[in-house]
């Protein structure tokens, strides 16, 4: 996991290598990026894209996984109406170009050297950096343990869906539970509910523990997430957090 160096961030010229789905609207991208300086997980990259007539569009999108090389990957979820993620999702071809800037952020980032408990909290595709630092956990070797609250409408929008089951069956130290909002999977003992208090304090770290906290999703998820952890006694300096707005 290569540490992102201090140069200022400029626009590179990138191209796409693969594509990959992950649900009926959103797919993982990977990304050669000559020159990349490296990156933490939990950071992002800025994407623009320029149209003939010079007319240009740039979004932010969160690293999906640890450094690489050159290589970078984002999961991008199709924005109804979008400038970009349409784009990126249907158009953009392997070979074809892009522009990149990055990497961005410094707070919401985990650092292998941690050894404290980590709980993630996401929300829809906010999931996308917090599985940046599962993968990063595994590439490290890192003991600290995890637990991931994952909250989606149905079972068909889990990013992941399968990399998922498989890490938390063979990465020691990792724990996932989910939270449907809309519909639950055949099977599944409950009913679709919204993110409560019940679900961050039996799936959570009790915060004696002292457990490093982030949570990423919409707005409304975020804030809500945030006031439970602190209601359940977890230190503030401890959450850390990362929202998105509707058309995150």
């Amino acid at each position: 996991m290569n540490a992102p160096s201090n140069a200022p961030l400029t626009w590179r010229v990138a191209r796409l290598v693969e594509r990959r789905g992950e649900t009926p609207t959103a797919r993982t991208l990977v990304i050669d990026a000559p020159g990349w300086p490296g990156h933490l997980p939990g950071q992002h990259v800025d994407v623009r894209l320029t149209a003939s007539d010079g007319y240009q569009a740039a979004r932010s999108y969160s690293l999906a996984g640890p450094a690489d090389g050159d290589r970078i990957a984002l999961t991008v979820q199709r924005v109804p109406d979008g400038e970009v993620s349409p784009y990126l999702i249907d158009v953009w071809a392997p070979g074809d170009p892009v522009e990149v800037r990055g990497p961005v952020g410094g707070w919401f980032v985990w650092r292998r050297t941690e050894t404290a408990p980590v709980l993630l909290v996401a929300g829809g595709s906010g999931v996308v950096p917090l599985m940046a630092m599962v993968r990063a956990r595994r590439a490290a070797g890192s003991r600290a343990p995890f637990r991931l609250v994952y909250s989606v409408r149905t079972p068909t929008d889990v990013f992941y869906a399968e990399e998922l089951r498989r890490r938390a069956r063979d990465d020691q130290g990792l724990d996932v539970a989910y939270v449907y909002t809309r519909a639950v999977p055949d099977g599944w003992r409950g009913e679709p509910h919204r993110i409560g208090l019940a679900d961050v304090n039996v799936h959570g770290w009790p915060p004696d523990l002292e457990p490093l906290c982030y949570v990423c999703g919409p707005t409304g998820f975020v804030e809500t997430v945030a006031d439970l952890l602190v209601g359940l006694g977890h230190q503030p300096r401890r959450i850390r957090t990362e929202r998105f707005g509707p058309t995150g």
